[in-house]
């Protein structure tokens, strides 16, 4: 008993872990406010999740991607806080036993930081300086939070205690005490008075009793009569005092207010960086070539199918940035260099100074599961890919673009696919507007028919022309293929399987897509079935989605749809079931529903 952690050893850890707490949450706000003061790329917990993302195995994106959809950079940001909470109450509460441990913990926490920031493609000395800050900050908040709990408290239970516990009878802890009254269950007086006790002259009142006054220096001496020795009172020092504790709370506070307005300080340090201004202040030029009008019938007028162009707003966001690039117009220059006859460096002024190009272009995500809703068609505006290549002549051999992101992200693009004659774009716009931040501002690549991740690169600043021999972009080097043409596929948008549909007349109906081959034809059926041919809705063009329709006429029970897509190629979409990874997913489209 006398081993074990009093109450106090308890009360001290809690506050230490609060104290934990704090020194994290005062890391956080210094290195967010460092962050915006230097410029760097996002504080230690942006570096640390960006490594994280870093290292996803294709089969845990993918299962992110599927589950969390666009939220999934926030789950990742969420648990990196929780284990950073937790990870910051454990040291605090360590630092109460002794601050070195606490020190240590934050140096593993620094190392992590450093590492991850060190490590980021675009990493400058500027990139450590954050997380510098953070575990310098962290490191003098801890010292002075736990210097206030005070220190560690010994056990208030007196020497006797353990004997107490081990005597068998009440007479035995009688002894063990003194004679004291101990006041506990089973002690009766005259249990007591007929045990062989001896006699303690001349103590003070309470000198027998936990707490109470002893005599000659807090020692009971042997009693005149020849009895056993008492055991001597001896108390550690007093748990955190009032005092101590409002001071701990008072600079708890201090401490929290701090943190609080460095987090604020460096987010308003990051929106002044924000371009948002230069994007509402841009003003696109006409287009040399733009695209007829839309023919009559592109959109079906079905509700709840998807439409034919899609919104700014609600078209996909998959990426590997965790802080959007914020690259103001004014200092961006795209690079062309590597395997071609004279490098190319053009500025963004005149970029938009070349011949301008529209259209409409579906693009899609590889990591699209069977029917998923990572794919969008919109209106593009952009430079011709191929006549800048041409420009700068690309040398024999040469059958990859490495192209890369602001942030460093890399895909790999065939360049044949980009000089064939469609059209690859360096686009500067999406649906009329300027690119949204989120979509690339203020240019990226938009090349017809390859999935996302080899041919559509946001924030496009560097492209080296060079071959896929040894060379390998951002998710090839995570297995998933070098080239990636986009499957021929389906979707069932109408119904959506979640509401019980009315026997009679109903309405089957979706998209379509097979970019740069184009949809040849759509097909339904109900159950195991006969195939039946869907209607299509007219299309400008074989780079972008077609939207079809198939009136069934629905009888009671549970069904089961499928639809499969052929293209111009006279290919039709497979049933064999494929995974994602590691080049697009296949199978038909499947819909279970309910007829009442």
């Amino acid at each position: 008993m006398g081993n074990q952690p009093s109450r106090g050893d308890g009360r001290r850890a809690g506050l230490g872990a609060i104290a934990g707490l704090l020194a994290a949450a005062t890391a956080l706000g210094v290195g967010q406010l460092v962050a915006g003061l230097t410029g760097a790329n996002g504080s230690p917990v942006v570096a640390v999740g960006q490594l994280q993302i870093d290292f996803t195995p294709p089969w845990l994106k993918n299962f992110a991607i599927k589950d969390f959809g666009s939220d999934d950079k926030l789950v990742l940001v969420s648990g990196i806080l929780v284990v950073l909470a937790i990870f910051a109450a454990l040291i605090g509460a360590a630092a109460t036993r002794r601050l070195a441990y606490g020190m240590a913990g934050l140096a593993v926490f620094a190392a992590i930081g450093l590492t991850a920031a060190a490590t980021r493609p675009t990493a400058t000395a500027a990139s450590l300086l954050p997380t510098l800050a953070a575990t310098a900050a962290a490191a003098i908040v801890l010292r002075v939070l736990i210097n206030r709990i005070g220190p560690a408290a010994a056990s208030s239970a007196p020497e006797w205690a353990d004997e107490w516990e081990a005597a068998p009878s009440a007479a035995g802890r009688g002894a063990a005490i003194g004679g004291a009254d101990t006041g506990f269950p089973g002690d009766e007086p005259e249990a007591l008075a007929s045990a062989d006790l001896p006699v303690v002259p001349d103590l003070p009142p309470g000198a027998g009793r936990p707490g109470g006054p002893a005599a000659a220096g807090g020692v009971i001496r042997p009693s005149a009569a020849g009895g056993p020795e008492r055991p001597a009172m001896r108390e550690g020092p007093p748990a955190t005092s009032g005092p101590g504790r409002r001071s701990f709370l008072a600079a708890s506070v201090v401490t929290a207010g701090i943190a609080g307005v460095a987090g604020l300080a460096g987010r308003a340090l990051a929106e002044r960086n924000s371009v948002a201004s230069a994007r509402s202040a841009l003003r696109l030029p006409k287009p040399s070539q733009s695209v007829a009008t839309l023919p009559p019938g592109v959109n079906l007028g079905i509700p709840g199918l998807s439409s034919f162009i899609t919104p700014n707003s609600a078209f996909y966001r998959v990426d590997t940035a965790l802080v959007l690039p914020q690259v103001a117009p004014s200092s961006w220059q795209l690079r062309i260099h590597g395997m071609v006859n004279r490098e190319l460096t053009i500025t963004f002024d005149e970029l938009l100074r070349r011949p301008l190009i529209e259209d409409y272009v579906t693009l899609c995500c590889v990591s699209n599961q069977v029917g998923g809703p990572y794919i969008g068609n919109a209106l593009w505006l952009g430079a011709s890919l191929a006549s800048l290549l041409r420009e700068a002549g690309i040398k024999a051999g040469a059958d990859q673009l490495i192209c890369t992101s602001v942030d460093g992200f890399t895909s790999g693009t065939p360049i044949q696919t980009v000089m064939d004659g469609r059209d690859a774009l360096l686009a500067v716009a999406m649906n009329g507007q300027p690119l949204p931040v989120a979509h690339g501002f203020p240019a990226r690549m938009v090349v017809p028919g390859l999935y996302g991740y080899v041919s559509a690169t946001k924030w496009v600043t560097d492209i080296d022309v060079t071959t896929f021999a040894g060379n390998y972009a951002y998710w090839a080097q995570r297995g998933w293929s070098q080239q990636a043409p986009i499957k021929t596929e389906s979707r069932i948008d109408v119904p959506n399987g979640q509401n019980q549909i009315p026997a009679g007349r109903t309405a089957v109906a979706g998209v379509a897509w097979a970019q740069h081959k184009g949809i040849e034809a759509v097909e339904v059926r109900v159950d195991a079935g006969a195939w039946n041919q869907a209607t299509l809705a007219a299309v400008p063009g074989i780079d972008c989605w077609r939207q079809w329709v198939w009136e069934w006429d629905a009888t009671p029970g549970n069904h089961v749809l499928s639809a499969r897509a052929t293209d111009k190629t006279g290919y039709t979409q497979t049933a064999v079931e494929e995974p994602p990874e590691p080049n697009g997913a296949t199978g038909y489209p499947m819909l279970a529903v309910t007829v009442g």
